[in-house]
Formats: structure tokens, sequence, C-alpha cells
């Protein structure tokens, strides 16, 4: 059993992450998330954190059966996360003037 996984209408996509192949990565991650190297950025479960990143594989452990998470943004890789996060950032800055991704994200 794996976590329940809802995408955001904005999903921001991380540089190794096929357009064209996303409607089959969903899919896929919502089956059977045991795929390499994607990661997944959800709004962060601590209060004190605005966004996690998690390797999608975490979601097959048993502590995650029952739950649900929203996902922002998806990743080839912690380093494509890491970046993409850095312009989802950026994006927050310049459209905000402060870096509150939280309430930029889920507004």
């Amino acid at each position: 059993m794996a976590g329940k996984l809802k995408f955001a209408q904005n999903l921001y996509l991380g540089e190794g992450i096929a357009p064209e192949k996303l409607d089959k990565l969903k899919k896929r991650l919502n089956k059977k998330p045991l795929l390499a190297n994607v990661y997944l950025i959800t709004p962060a479960r601590n209060p004190a954190d605005q966004l996690d990143i998690f390797d999608a594989r975490q979601l097959v452990q048993p502590h995650y059966k029952d739950e649900e998470f929203l996902v922002l943004g998806m990743a080839s890789g912690y380093e494509d996360a890491l970046q993409l996060i850095e312009r989802i950032t950026g994006e927050c800055l310049k459209a905000r003037g402060d870096c509150n991704l939280r309430e930029y994200l889920l507004c």
C-alpha cells in the first residue's frame, strides 16, 4: 500500500521530468511508487518548515499507507528538486516580495 497522491493544478516540474510523460508518471506513482530518482515536493508536515522533499519510494512504507500528499512539484533527483525549489522561491520573491512559499503555492 502507498500513500495517496493529489497533484497540484499548477504542478512544478524539474528539468529531468518530461511533460509529455507526466500522465504516465502520475499513474505509476499512484499505483506503485517504486520509481528510482523521482522526488516529490509537498507542503511540509512540520509547521516550522515550508516544503518537504522526499524520494517517491518512501510512499510504500507502512506508516504512509493512510496518508494523503499534495504534490506541488516533481523532480528527477535530489539536486533537481533543490533547483526546482530555488526556481519557485525566485518566482515567489518576484510575485510577492517575500519567500512565504507555503502561502504562495497553496493560494
